[in-house]
């Protein structure tokens, strides 16, 4: 139960951040990429510990954390030829962050609260399983774009 508190106020805050920082421009450079590294370290530290725990397949943690290592290195290897990364997240991983955290609540919902409909679970497990793979691949397309627009 405190572990679905908790992620249901770090998703809360997170949503009241990324809101209160466009609606009153309180963004900055260095939040441009603290913020989501933060959010990507939080959701790959659940998925992980959920998979260790046995409570998610393998598979779905693992998709997690490539695409967030291929993000990152993406974007590593952009800064080190360029020195001039943007942080701009797609609209693609907004999406398959808010599924991931959806997902999470209602696995730790239906484990400690009550249960959920067995086809539910898997709807949103298969949710979030295609916006990480597609958020992913629009990625991969998006540092491919930009490395063959500055010859890298």
């Amino acid at each position: 139960m405190v572990a679905l508190v908790l992620i249901f106020i770090a998703g809360l805050s997170d949503a009241l951040d990324g809101f209160s920082a466009r609606k009153f421009h309180w963004q900055s450079r260095l939040g441009s990429f603290l913020d989501p590294i933060a959010d990507k370290l939080l959701l790959i530290v659940i998925f992980v510990s959920l998979a260790v725990k046995e409570l998610i397949p393998i598979w779905l943690a693992v998709i997690v954390v490539a695409r967030d290592a291929i993000i990152v290195a993406g974007a590593a290897y952009y800064q080190w030829k360029t020195r001039n990364l943007e942080m701009s997240p797609l609209v693609s991983s907004k999406i398959n962050t808010a599924m991931q955290v959806v997902f999470v609540l209602g696995l730790l919902f239906h484990l400690v609260v009550a249960p959920l409909p067995n086809l539910a679970l898997l709807f949103i497990k298969v949710a979030v399983a295609l916006t990480t793979v597609i958020s992913g691949v629009l990625y991969v397309l998006c540092w491919s774009r930009f490395c063959k627009k500055h010859r890298l």
